[in-house]
């Protein structure tokens, strides 16, 4: 029990499967949350009553839910900080064709990227001990305008305009992403703006 607590303290969040590679019994996990030294936070997640939630936790359980989830729009200019509004939904993009995951908590939004889309500007962060993959802040920009419908075309004009007012990407990476989500028309005459 002491190597679960242990192990506990430094992920922000585990999952029943990740005590079998550690040999320890997954009966171990309801005791201790009986112990009320941990915390059940949703199906098949827990976590160590002594780590405090951050404003992140809910993308590090998404993501432990959904390995190969990337998170993406709305959810990741929250995590860059490019934006004030806090999506009540976590963003996520997965592989064209990929199982839909379904659960209640947190609620989720998926999109759908095929090819170099799907795979170019996934950054790994490490967040309360858990690997998350989120998008750059340029792929995140130029997922906003290839999904405007979606966000809406004013946030992702907002997200360009504080993107390149705060230095999270530079022009040459924000046109890169754009030639790479198929949006470089739409989003020329607001880069140009910006010069």
């Amino acid at each position: 029990m002491d190597r679960l607590l242990k192990y506990a303290g430094q992920q922000s969040v585990i999952r029943p499967r990740d005590l079998v590679r550690l040999h320890i019994p997954r009966n171990y996990l309801g005791r201790l949350v009986r112990a009320g030294k941990l915390e059940r936070v949703g199906k098949g997640l827990y976590s160590s009553s002594e780590n405090p939630p951050t404003e992140n936790r809910t993308l590090v359980e998404v993501c432990r839910k959904v390995p190969q989830a990337v998170v993406c729009l709305s959810s990741a200019l929250r995590f860059h900080e490019l934006t004030t509004e806090n999506p009540f939904e976590v963003w996520i993009a997965l592989k064209q064709g990929a199982w839909t995951p379904s659960f209640e908590y947190p609620p989720i939004r998926v999109v759908r990227f095929s090819g170099p889309s799907l795979t170019f500007g996934a950054v790994e962060h490490t967040i309360e001990g858990a690997k998350i993959k989120v998008y750059s802040p340029a792929k995140t920009v130029a997922d906003c305008f290839k999904f405007r419908s979606k966000v809406g075309t004013e946030l992702a004009i907002q997200a360009l305009r504080e993107c390149f007012r705060e230095k999270k990407a530079s022009m040459d990476e924000l046109w890169e992403a754009a030639k790479i989500c198929r949006v470089a028309n739409v989003m020329r005459p607001y880069m140009e703006s910006l010069t």
